[in-house]
């Protein structure tokens, strides 16, 4: 019988949320296109405490200003500590359209990484952010389920 127990997942403060955010650069967004769940990578900067990334008209741009709830996910990796770092944002998309608004937000240091136009603006307002912490276990103390024989070590 294994004694082993895994660490417990630290629940992250708000402030520590905003700022594992501003570690990342990439995550995941999160919306709802024709009553199905997609997940779209984009790259993003934090603006106090709202998110802003860049795109093009398409799936993302109309998902993120048609009024529905939408999602944000970032996660990291620390490998001094071994602690991985989950965050996500709950809330409301606004497309960013004041001339004063367009232009603090071309200040930021937001570029994309995909060619093309990316002239759409799009402001993530979060109503609700959550976020976890915990240590990585050593891939030797992973047993697979069915023969208890150990996972490759990772690469």
């Amino acid at each position: 019988m294994s004694t082993y127990s895994p660490p417990a997942v630290s629940t992250l403060t708000d402030s520590a949320c905003w700022a594992h955010l501003r570690s990342a650069a990439v995550g995941r967004l999160a919306v709802c296109v024709k009553g199905q769940p997609e997940i779209l990578p984009i790259n993003y900067v934090v603006d106090h405490t709202t998110i802003v990334f860049r795109t093009a008209e398409g799936t993302k741009f109309s998902a993120a200003v048609a009024g529905g709830d939408l999602a944000l996910e970032a996660d990291g990796y620390d490998p001094e500590t071994s602690e991985a770092w989950s965050v996500v944002i709950k809330g409301s998309g606004k497309h960013i359209v004041r001339p004063d608004d367009l232009i603090d937000t071309t200040e930021l240091p937001l570029l994309p990484w995909h060619p093309g136009p990316k002239d759409r603006f799009i402001r993530i307002l979060a109503r609700e952010i959550t976020g976890r912490r915990f240590h990585v276990a050593d891939s030797a103390t992973w047993r697979t389920p069915v023969t208890g024989s150990p996972h490759a070590p990772s690469e």
